[in-house]
């Protein structure tokens, strides 16, 4: 009896792919070179002001922005995307109503409004409407001052996206669970807390992160209160020194700091919320590295 013959596996071979990954490479460090040989780019300044006490203290501001503006705007939002889910017809129209109009307004709009509104109200009063009866009044100017303006703008602009994600992450759980909770006796808050927003939690981090990028990078915006975030401290070293690019190029790599910072977190959650979804999850990066270099 003749032993069966071994036959090798030998692996599929892709040139194409292998070209287009070397001129890739290429391509990268052309740009690299071209970058960091052009004595135009400055780097001495800008590893001068990099770390800069004046451009540490806008980074906070902007990181504090973020922070702010990203959890009154998840609360506001899901408060906003419950009522739009109500059967009360009024609650519903009030929230559309909002998510319409902080929609259709561009952001520095709305800062630049909320910036004079001293100039409509000279206060800001707690009573009863229809009254002369106030609890408490306090001047406008006092209350809407530039770190507050940009954080209630932040939010009341970023709350009317946000909750449209919650919505839409909301109507993507199978009504099914919704009548399974139900059948349970569960009240509505516990059916819609502990049952329902779990499991839209997965549909609604990736586009909520994203919004969270925007909102991240939409802090610049603000510069035009002359609050001193991370963009508006850049602006005003550059207009003293006129070393514009490599100031700019400040902000740039700060921006990508942030903005990575907030992948990575992103990227570890949606892990966190799929151990429920799928039976294996797929190796991170550094696992995908790792198991590459043993090869």
């Amino acid at each position: 009896m003749s032993k069966q013959e071994v036959l090798k596996v030998v692996p599929a071979r892709y040139p194409l792919r292998l070209v287009g990954a070397l001129f890739s490479l290429f391509i990268l460090a052309a740009i690299i070179q071209s970058v960091a040989a052009n004595e135009r780019w400055e780097w001495p300044v800008f590893a001068e002001w990099f770390f800069a006490p004046a451009v540490l203290s806008g980074l906070g501001q902007t990181l504090l922005l973020t922070l702010l503006g990203t959890l009154f705007s998840i609360i506001f939002g899901t408060l906003l995307a419950l009522a739009r889910l109500s059967r009360s017809y009024l609650l519903a129209s009030l929230a559309w109503g909002y998510i319409w109009l902080f929609r259709s307004l561009p952001l520095i709009l709305v800062l630049i409004i909320l910036y004079n509104f001293s100039y409509l109200y000279d206060s800001i009063s707690l009573g009863i409407p229809f009254t002369s009866l106030a609890f408490a009044s306090y001047p406008t100017i006092d209350i809407l001052g530039q770190f507050s303006v940009a954080v209630l703008g932040l939010t009341l602009v970023q709350s009317a996206y946000t909750a449209e994600i919650i919505r839409g992450g909301i109507l993507g759980v199978d009504y099914g669970q919704h009548e399974a909770a139900a059948a349970l006796g569960l009240p509505g808050y516990r059916r819609t807390f502990r049952i329902i927003l779990p499991q839209a939690l997965r549909s609604i981090i990736p586009t909520g992160f994203n919004e969270i990028i925007s909102l991240a990078k939409g802090t610049s915006i603000v510069y035009v209160l002359a609050l001193p975030e991370l963009f508006y401290t850049i602006q005003v070293i550059y207009n003293r020194t006129q070393q514009v690019i490599p100031l700019l190029m400040v902000a740039t790599v700060w921006y990508l700091f942030i903005t990575t910072a907030l992948s990575v977190i992103q990227y570890y959650i949606e892990r966190y919320f799929a151990r429920g979804a799928v039976r294996e999850l797929p190796p991170t990066p550094w696992q995908r590295l790792a198991g590459w270099l043993k090869r």
